[in-house]
């Protein structure tokens, strides 16, 4: 077996507790999935890194089946690259790249929170308000991965309450990639993570105030594009997972 096929836990390899056997004893893709996307985002899964699906199956305490389930997720989200006879890597969005994703965002954002804004349901209301406040909480606890990880989430939950599924299918293709994106740049969190920005849309949305949650969306993504393309991705911050 080669090297790449397992994982040598040193100081140059990612490490991650497995799952407890008491706790679960046949963990999803749906419960890998968040902890593997959050390594990502801390860039210590990055497009240098080099792996295997058993590297990783054994990293996160999982059978090599569901880490390809995870791995597919990844990948139709763009965030993974799979190819035949290729080792899976993690894509590197260049500021093209971002700079048409944040555009087909805002085409799109813009026509589902005044959708998500026509009859708010109470219970859609605090799903966003649970959304920004555990964005907080790991903000608080200089978490990166799981608060940008969170803040995608926020605008995917925000899509589902407009009742479109088309346009919340479609967005679910763009937030993993803009989330991506962000991780490759060294700059505070709370620039890219808009919890103020997210307080007003919630607010915006519960009230049905379509005009003032399309110019806070609107704001928010004008300045993410603004400070991403004009800052330098993170060196040296990439490690070899197996």
């Amino acid at each position: 077996m080669n090297s790449f096929a397992t994982p040598r836990y040193n100081r140059d390899t990612v490490t991650a507790v497995p799952f407890s056997r008491v706790q679960c004893e046949k963990p999803s893709v749906d419960d890998v999935y968040p902890r593997v996307f959050d390594t990502i985002l801390e860039q210590r899964i990055g497009p240098a890194s080099r792996f295997t699906e058993e590297s990783l199956g054994q990293m996160f305490g999982v059978s090599r089946s569901i880490m390809r389930g995870v791995l597919e997720k990844l990948s139709h989200q763009q965030v993974i690259i799979l190819r035949t006879h290729h080792r899976p890597r993690v894509a590197a969005p260049d500021a093209e790249q971002t700079r048409q994703t944040l555009h087909a965002r805002r085409l799109t954002e813009i026509t589902l929170v005044q959708l998500a804004c026509r009859q708010p349901q109470a219970t859609d209301v605090q799903r966003l308000r649970e959304l920004v406040k555990r964005q907080r909480q790991c903000l608080e606890r200089d978490q990166r991965g799981p608060a940008l990880r969170l803040t995608g989430e926020f605008h995917l939950a925000l899509a589902d309450m407009a009742g479109n599924a088309p346009l919340a299918h479609f967005l679910a293709s763009l937030v993993p990639l803009t989330s991506l994106a962000i991780a490759q740049f060294n700059a505070p969190m709370e620039i890219y993570c808009g919890l103020q920005v997210h307080e007003g849309i919630v607010d915006a949305v519960a009230c049905g105030d379509a005009l003032k949650g399309k110019a806070l969306l609107s704001r928010y993504l004008d300045h993410l594009e603004a400070v991403l393309l004009n800052s330098q991705p993170i060196p040296g911050r990439n490690r070899v997972a197996g």
